[in-house]
């Protein structure tokens, strides 16, 4: 009995945590309608701080709490409700990036800052005091401490949303915020005193946790899926509910500490109770009371045929380039492009197209590098067609819960299905499934080798390169002609409205699966790809964590965009891994890339995305033979240089930047001044959307995409027929 009371201490000692920032994290929703994914980086980065200021520095303990809590947390909460402004605009894919980035950039400044490899603690509050007892358990003051500060900031919470004309104001911004201006309240000023609570909350129980865990970034930031549990229990809405459910998860983490009987399949269960927790919490709420926002939809780009296939023979001929001006070294590093491309052309289809928000991405391209480990072994060419169908089948499995989740709930039960297996799916030994023998990771790595294909093995840097561009070229294709199929629009229309598709026919079900199935299988084909890249695999290259920068690198080019693949790909396998070498020092720094590109897409609230943008300054140039001419030469010269090593792989590369930057800018130069929108049309860059002249005027809009110049088109045509 003594035993079952010391964990029930512990376990409320630790719920009284969850229930201080799971609170930060409703109030910041239910008054901004902003789900915060950073809320855990967020006490993470004010743990190091205390840590840094405390312990590092030797500052006094009060004085370090006052610099955090009075001034760093409140500036930082400031911060990022003007970073947060502009995105209000967005739809919910481009709003979660938001949030997303910034648990990201704030996990890469950390790892920047604070080398991982080197050991910190916090000491506990009040350590110094002997602890006491309560109907025979012992509690330490720090303990104490924690549960004193939990029913402080309920009473405070309480108070201040219910009895207050400012917690009136912060709980009718969400629902109208320009009723609410005619009320004569300031929502802005609601949202900024709601993102301060909110970090001001997630900072105090990053403080107050981080004594009883190591300070590790990843740890720190993770565990705040125990607060999105509990805060799934209050519905987003209620905080007796939250803090109810924090009670529940914390002393479900201690109770199972205590008591999960060791061996070697049940240790990841224990850390992945959370993330099992709030999926569940997730599915057996009522659909109808987590129902997401109202979202604002960006249009899909249709691209033509023949910039798709334009794009395909550059992204083939630009893996051939690789796989020739690079030396093996640097093609495991690089060739990763094509790879990490194809697992983000598993976005397009599934976000892009569908809307439905997924995280768990690079969980399912990891199963396609187990399969294609366990069943290419000896170089069978069909294994990753096997990782593609097995992937989409765990893909279609998750579809099910999908049916009763959207918005940022979606995007919450795919992030807990990514975490559980991270923490417990690919941490388990070999076991075995009706007589059938299954090894995942083997607590370790797996070797992915290449396939044999029509007598030529691809067992070497270069060839997998080349290999993985074909592939990636191929989907892209595949992925364009799904978009202009009956298919691609049914999708779209599921995406505008999943009440309006049913209710003309639409199956949810089928439509869900489908798509769920569809982008799994690609993101399975990319994992088997990005596992012959590694040659060596481990589970770490596929952690939830890892994922987030693929995540957001599509939004950032836009989620709809068949070129995402090969603009993810080259962002964040090229110039990333070319800081790392040449400037090792702030190799994690660069890290921070991805979130510092998200958050300035979404402070300037583009909707369109990034490719959009590069093809209006590139649709001149492509419709100028005598610019495209030149830039084929320049390429080419560059190319034969490098292979008869005049020049090294930098310069190379230099060059193709170079080049990069002066052809738009030559070519806009090239304009008749007479006609300063000639040449605006693109005939050739893959993700281009030029209208169809196979469509009748009447049809604009409807049959394909309505484009700015259609207006001027119409006019003429209507004045042409009357």
């Amino acid at each position: 009995m003594d035993q079952f009371l010391a964990y029930g201490v512990v376990g409320l000692s630790t719920a009284a945590i969850y229930a201080v920032i799971s609170g930060g994290l409703v109030v910041t929703y239910t008054t901004t309608g902003v789900f915060n994914f950073a809320h855990g980086a967020a006490g993470m980065f004010s743990a190091f701080m205390y840590w840094q200021l405390s312990v590092g520095w030797g500052w006094p303990v009060w004085l370090s709490l006052l610099v955090i809590l009075g001034i760093g947390a409140p500036l930082f909460g400031l911060a990022i409700e003007l970073a947060m402004r502009p995105a209000q605009a967005l739809g919910e894919a481009e709003k979660l990036v938001m949030t997303v980035a910034l648990l990201s950039g704030l996990m890469a400044m950390a790892r920047w800052i604070w080398n991982p490899t080197e050991a910190r603690s916090l000491t506990p509050f009040f350590a110094d005091k002997e602890p006491f007892h309560v109907f025979g358990a012992t509690v330490t003051w720090h303990q104490a401490l924690t549960m004193v500060v939990a029913v402080a900031v309920a009473v405070g919470l309480r108070i201040l949303l219910l009895q207050t004309r400012t917690g009136a104001e912060m709980r009718a911004t969400v629902d109208d915020r320009s009723l609410v201006g005619l009320t004569g309240a300031d929502p802005l000023r609601a949202n900024r005193i709601a993102w301060i609570l909110g970090i001001e909350l997630a900072a105090v129980g990053g403080i107050l946790i981080a004594p009883a865990v190591a300070l590790d970034a990843t740890s720190l930031s993770l565990l705040i899926v125990s607060a999105y549990a509990a805060a799934i229990f209050g519905r987003l809405k209620s905080l007796p509910l939250t803090f109810l459910g924090a009670v529940v998860v914390g002393c479900m983490e201690s109770y199972l500490a205590g008591y999960l009987p060791q061996n070697d399949y049940l240790p990841g269960l224990r850390l992945a109770a959370p993330a099992i927790l709030l999926l569940l919490a997730l599915l057996l709420f009522p659909h109808g009371r987590l129902r997401g926002r109202d979202r604002q939809l960006s249009p899909v780009p249709l691209p033509t045929m023949r910039g798709t296939w334009f794009l395909a023979a550059v992204i083939v001929l630009f893996g051939v380039i690789l796989a020739t001006v690079l030396s093996d070294s640097d093609i495991m590093s690089y060739g990763q492009i094509f790879a990490v491309g194809v697992i983000a052309l598993s976005y397009v289809p599934l976000a892009g197209f569908a809307g439905q928000i997924s995280l768990c991405q690079i969980s399912l391209a990891a199963i396609g590098a187990i399969v294609c480990a366990r069943f290419g072994d000896d170089g069978q060419w069909w294994a990753i067609l096997v990782a593609a169908l097995v992937a989409g089948v765990v893909g279609a499995v998750i579809a099910i819960p999908a049916l009763r989740l959207s918005g940022v709930y979606l995007a919450l039960g795919t992030a807990a299905i990514a975490v559980i297996f991270d923490r417990w799916i690919f941490t388990l030994p070999s076991f075995e499934v009706a007589g059938v023998r299954i090894s995942l990771f083997d607590q370790g790595s797996i070797e992915v080798p290449g396939p044999s294909l029509f007598g030529v093995a691809v067992d070497s840097p270069a060839k997998v390169t080349i290999f993985g561009a074909i592939v990636l070229a191929l989907l892209t294709v595949a992925v364009a002609l799904l978009r202009r199929g009956r298919l691609g629009r049914r999708l779209i229309a599921l995406r505008d409205s999943e009440a309006a598709f049913a209710t003309l026919g639409g199956n949810l079900l089928a439509g869900k699966l489908l798509v769920f199935g569809l982008s799994a299988a690609i993101a399975g084909a990319g994992g088997a790809l990005y596992g012959m890249s590694l040659q060596s695999a481990t589970p770490d290259q596929f952690s939830f964590i890892a994922g987030l920068p693929i995540f957001l690198v599509v939004v950032l080019a836009g989620l709809g965009s068949v070129g995402a693949g090969l603009f993810v790909g080259a962002g964040l396998s090229g110039p990333l891994h070319a800081i790392g070498a040449l400037w090792p020092s702030i190799r994690e720094m660069s890290e921070a890339l991805p979130a510092i590109g998200a958050v300035a897409f979404g402070a300037k609230a583009v909707k369109e995305g990034a490719i959009a943008e590069l093809r209006k300054n590139w649709n001149t140039a492509f419709a100028d033979t005598i610019v495209m001419g030149g830039l084929v030469v320049w390429t080419l010269a560059a190319w034969a240089l490098r292979l008869t090593d005049v020049i090294n792989g930098y310069v190379f590369a230099l060059l193709m930047v170079i080049a990069a930057l002066l052809v738009p800018m030559i070519a806009t130069r090239r304009l008749p001044k007479s006609d300063p929108v000639a040449g605006q049309q693109d005939p050739a860059v893959g993700a281009a959307e030029e209208p169809d002249a196979d469509v009748p005027v009447e049809w604009w809009g409807i049959a394909r995409d309505w484009a700015p110049e259609d207006k001027e088109a119409l006019d003429r045509a209507i004045a042409a027929r009357s």
